[in-house]
């Protein structure tokens, strides 16, 4: 760089006047989708997305990422949020810059292969709240997946970006599977689905800079469609690989905001915009700009998540990524659960695990859902697998799997363990070769039918058909048919900064704690007295930091919505809100809709045979009802952990005799689930 040139960039019309580039990089913005996502656990409410939202439209974004991915499963459940409201809400802010999602393909933005009905309602209904940009995968890149949703993104005149997951078996590109012919090939088939853009997707920042431009140059002279990178930073060699990508050509590139960007986010866009200053690709963009951006989001929203971040570690870099291939989101999955577990201190042994796992299943790519599949089988097989015999306990999805409700896997699933999982699997212990969704029954009907005196629309109806557990239990929040706990409320920047005030003092000993008796969801309640001032706190059982839980705010005045086609309608929908909506006047409460008390484990632990939960989840159903004969062997009760599937069966034969929880109760390891006597 020449003097001349750093003297410019000093100047303050130096952004202003400098030319436009010949062939600019254009931008993708993921900050307010797949940012907080990596880095906050997906907990970035709608009412922290609005201050920024309009400065972020006037940047020059190709897009902005902003739902799919797991915001529509998070909002519902820990945000008390209808996603459909976020959705309307962005395209009420970005009146300039297009919406951009994430699509699961037939897994839409839940965990499995749904109908396609339920698909095509899906993408409608998207299109129809206000998405322009569908960004499309399939976790196992088996293309027959996308037909269904492609069909109905294409009707609706939207653009259809088609992405190929980026895996590896080597250290670099290469191998028998996931190799340059392999990406070009399938770079080949989007094109023929009618592609508008081609994605690399790497998930777990794999693509070094040397692959990633051959990659992108070989892309570029065997398809026509643009060509997208997305990479994530969990490795380090994203900003490298950007460099080396847009050298090769590459049209479009993922960033976040600096405060929402690295560890296992992706590359921040403020220093990639000075590196392209004055070249062929400079992006055209205001750091200036920018920087207000970051300002607002360091000094107003970053305090509110900052609890959320992994702070265990010193390095932003995870260079196991390298050696395991695990993304960041998949690896605090399995600490998570391993620590549920009491059995943190065998992560190692997962990690030794886990490539023969991913081998035994086809070697799929490492990304949502399959990700969860082969790390969550990973974890039990350490647990639960002894000498004598391996996948002992496989869950639902494993067995999904390896029937052929995802799709064809890149390499053969391990024939043993194909057959073990699949005796006795309802639909039968043959794998299946078709498109997967041919063999699933429409579900629309039904879910409509579920919901008929809740759902006031067919969006509410989608929430339920994609999450009925956590779904229904929403609707019923939305409607004020009950009171949503107090975990699911938003705070004030006030309040984040007092209860962070509050552990600093908790940290450094300067508090007096009172126990009080009462649990709840496992955690122990205390009074605690902060300069002559009464706290409540909430403490996890193992080493937590301790949390303050404070009262809620007032939610801010709701804005106006914009009309919105209904289906069927059975009361007036209440108005949209950026916040979380004001809920209606609650119905009143039939007797039997009375949430009964949570019995205590010794107290369910009566004369019979017990089944316990292996670990902490969430009762999904019962197969069985009190008085029905039980078969060793039989399934009992579905147990849903880490959002994978656990069937829990007999142990002996008899009559169930007691169940103890409810469909929709959490249950804690070790909990007595139900009796068989």
């Amino acid at each position: 760089m020449t003097d001349h040139f750093q003297v410019k960039m000093t100047e303050k019309n130096y952004e202003a006047d400098r030319p436009k580039a010949e062939n600019p990089v254009k931008i993708m913005d993921l900050t307010l989708r797949d940012g907080h996502q990596s880095l906050f656990a997906t907990r970035g409410r709608t009412e922290d997305m609005i201050p920024v939202a309009e400065m972020m439209d006037n940047i020059g974004f190709w897009a902005v990422e902003v739902w799919g991915g797991a915001t529509f499963d998070t909002t519902h459940r820990f945000l008390n949020e209808d996603p459909w409201e976020r959705l309307r809400t962005m395209k009420r802010y970005f009146k300039k810059t297009p919406l951009s999602m994430l699509l699961r393909a037939q897994n839409l933005v839940g965990y499995r292969n749904y109908p396609d009905d339920v698909a095509k309602a899906f993408v409608q209904r998207t299109a129809e709240n206000g998405m322009d940009v569908f960004r499309t995968f399939d976790a196992l890149n088996d293309f027959r997946n996308f037909e269904t949703v492609v069909k109905e993104i294409k009707a609706a005149d939207k653009h259809f970006q088609g992405c190929i997951c980026y895996t590896l078996t080597e250290p670099r590109m290469g191998g028998e599977i996931y190799n340059l012919e392999f990406y070009l090939n399938k770079a080949k088939e989007l094109e023929n689905m009618g592609a508008d853009t081609i994605c690399i997707k790497d998930m777990a920042g794999l693509l070094s800079p040397y692959d990633a431009f051959e990659l992108v140059k070989a892309l570029k002279e065997t398809v026509k469609p643009p060509i997208h990178l997305h990479s994530h930073f969990t490795s380090g060699m994203s900003p490298m690989t950007h460099l080396k990508a847009i050298e090769a050509g590459v049209d479009i590139i993922d960033t976040c905001m600096c405060p929402y960007a690295y560890r296992t986010s992706h590359a921040a866009i403020e220093p990639l915009v000075v590196t392209l200053y004055g070249t062929s690709r400079d992006t055209g963009f205001s750091v200036k700009a920018l920087d207000e951006i970051n300002q607002k989001l360091e000094a107003d929203i970053l305090p509110k998540y900052k609890h959320l971040l992994d702070d265990s570690k010193v390095s932003i870099i995870d260079t196991n990524v390298l050696l395991h291939q695990t993304p960041g989101g998949m690896l605090s999955n399995l600490v998570n659960q391993l620590r549920e577990m009491d059995a943190l201190d065998r992560i190692n042994e997962v990690y030794d695990l886990l490539p023969k796992v991913r081998k035994d299943l086809g070697q799929v790519p490492l990304v949502t859902p399959t990700s969860q599949i082969v790390g969550i089988q990973t974890v039990n097989n350490v647990l639960f697998d002894d000498e004598n015999e391996s996948y002992k306990m496989t869950t639902q999805q494993v067995k999904d799997l390896c029937y052929g409700l995802y799709g064809k896997t890149a390499a053969p699933i391990n024939p043993e363990v194909q057959k073990k999982v699949l005796k006795g699997y309802p639909r039968g212990e043959e794998p299946i070769t078709c498109r997967p969704a041919e063999i699933l029954e429409p579900e629309l009907e039904k879910a409509k039918e579920d919901v008929k005196d809740l759902a006031v629309d067919l969006d509410d109806v989608l929430i339920y058909a994609i999450y009925p557990t956590t779904g229904k239990k929403f609707l019923k929040y939305k409607y004020g048919l009950e009171e949503p706990p107090e975990s699911v409320k938003p705070k004030t920047l006030e309040q984040a900064k007092k209860e962070e005030d509050l552990v600093r003092k908790a940290r450094a000993g300067q508090v007096v704690a009172k126990k009080k008796p009462e649990d709840e969801e496992g955690l122990r309640k205390f009074t605690v007295m902060v300069d002559d001032e009464p706290f409540e706190v909430s403490v996890e059982d193992k080493n937590p930091p301790v949390v303050a839980q404070v009262a809620q705010q007032t939610a801010q005045p709701s804005q106006a919505q914009q009309p919105m086609q209904q289906q069927a309608p059975v009361r007036q929908q209440p108005a949209a809100s950026p916040a979380p909506p004001s809920q209606p006047a609650p119905k009143e409460k039939a007797a039997e809709e009375k949430p009964e008390p949570k019995p205590s484990p010794a107290a369910a632990s009566a004369d019979g045979t017990p089944i316990k939960a292996p670990m902490p989840g969430t009762v999904i159903r019962f197969e069985k009802k009190i008085g029905d004969a039980v078969n060793e062997g039989d399934t009992v009760v579905i147990l849903e952990a880490m959002k994978m599937e656990n069937s829990l069966t007999a142990t002996t034969a008899g009559t169930l005799k007691s169940i103890h929880f409810k469909e929709g109760d959490s249950v804690a390891k070790n909990d007595v689930i139900c009796t068989i006597g």
